[in-house]
Parts: C-alpha cells; sequence; structure tokens
C-alpha cells in the first residue's frame, strides 16, 4: 500500500503548492495520474520517491515512512525499491545504451552486474525494438530511443515500485501504448505497483485506476 496523508509541499521559489489531504494506492495496482503539463504531476512522483520531503504529513510505501527518512536513507531505498521514468531520462552520455540500463548495478550496493542482468537487459532492449543499438552511444540515439532505453533501466531490477513522468511523451502513438503495455505486464508478473503521470488520455483506458490529478489534491498558487 502506498498512503500519502495530510500533505502539504511548496518550493521555496515561487508560489506553487501542494496539498494532498489522502490518497492511497492498494500494492500491484497499475494506475494513471492525468492531468495538464505544469500542473505538479512531477513534484507529486518526486514525493513518492523521497527525492523531496513534505513540509507536513507523510509518504509511506508499505511499512516506511520514506519522508520520514534521512536523506541517505530516502537514497538506498530508493536504489532498493523504485525504478524511475524521468521526464528528462537521466541517461550518461558517456556510456552506451547498454552500459546505461545498466546503470543501477554501478549505483546500487549490493547488486553486481551478472551474466543474467545483462541478459535481462538486452531482453528489455528487444521489447522496445532497440536490440541493434546495445552498443551505441546514447548521444546517438532519437528523443524517442532515449526515452524508451530510460524505461528499460527502470525495469532492470524488478523493483518494488516503478514511478513513471509522461514515459511516452516523445514517443508516436503505437510505439506509445506498447511502451505502456510493457510497463503493465513487467509490473505484473513481478508484483510491482506502477504509478504513470500523463497527460496523454488516449493511454488511460490501459490503466485499471485512473486519477485526476485535481480529484484528489488541492493546488493553489500564494502569490
Amino acid at each position: 500500500m502506498i498512503s500519502l496523508q495530510q500533505l502539504q509541499f511548496h518550493y521555496p521559489a515561487g508560489g506553487f503548492r501542494l496539498q494532498i489531504p489522502t490518497l492511497q494506492i492498494e500494492s500491484g495496482a497499475h494506475t494513471a495520474v492525468a492531468g495538464p503539463s505544469g500542473s505538479g504531476k512531477t513534484t507529486l512522483l518526486n514525493l513518492l520517491a523521497g527525492i523531496l520531503v513534505p513540509e507536513t504529513g507523510s509518504v509511506a510505501i508499505g511499512h516506511t515512512v520514506i519522508s520520514a527518512l534521512p536523506e541517505a536513507q530516502r537514497r538506498l531505498f530508493r536504489l532498493q525499491q523504485i525504478g524511475q521514468v524521468f521526464q528528462d531520462f537521466q541517461l550518461l552520455d558517456y556510456l552506451n545504451v547498454l552500459d546505461n540500463i545498466l546503470l543501477p548495478c554501478r549505483i546500487h550496493p549490493s547488486v553486481q552486474p551478472t551474466t543474467a542482468l545483462r541478459e535481462r537487459a538486452v531482453t528489455l532492449l528487444d521489447q522496445v525494438g532497440l536490440a541493434a543499438l546495445a552498443q551505441r552511444s546514447v548521444t546517438r540515439l532519437s528523443q524517442g530511443e532515449r526515452q524508451r532505453v530510460a524505461l528499460c533501466r527502470a525495469l532492470l531490477l524488478s523493483p518494488r515500485l516503478v514511478l513513471a513522468d509522461e514515459p511516452t511523451g516523445n514517443l508516436d502513438p503505437d510505439n506509445a501504448r506498447r511502451m505502456i503495455q510493457l510497463l503493465i505486464s513487467e509490473t505484473d508478473r513481478s508484483g510491482a505497483t506502477l504509478i504513470t503521470v500523463t497527460h496523454d488520455h488516449s493511454l488511460l483506458a490501459e490503466f485499471r485506476r485512473v486519477i485526476p490529478f485535481d480529484s484528489f489534491l488541492r493546488q493553489e498558487a500564494t502569490g
């Protein structure tokens, strides 16, 4: 279970304020949070991942109140439990496609890039149609290809929770639907929870639960 209670957050600069009285998402569910660009959906994902910490209230993932952990413990929890598809991809230009997917092995304290993990990375690449590009520099990829590499990296370690920030924003409709179906099938296979934020309403039928962004929170400008 993911649970947010009485959460309030604002950025030091600017008037954006996010308030979520309560939000609960069942473990193993695949959920879409739908809303327009710039409405705060990325902020929500960063709070769930422990990248941001609320001013008040709590963010709990299972029995762990991630918002109450010190920064180092939040980072470790994120490495061990969460796979993220970032809107800006966060790929490393000096690594090739395969090594970018295997990046969690370099930073995770207890994971080694075993043959099995390398084979899983190649399998994921094949599923997104990029198997032939495994050794290519990511600087030579299109935006849509970079997005698919980022998706593979998020799924590599079969995390307990996958947070996907506009994971189809640079893809054509057919590839967008394929990538959402891959996210859903992979998280279903591992029993993981999937939370995707999107402004693309054509994809919402793929999800078991769709939450309109303004249905569970109060968001306001403070001047």
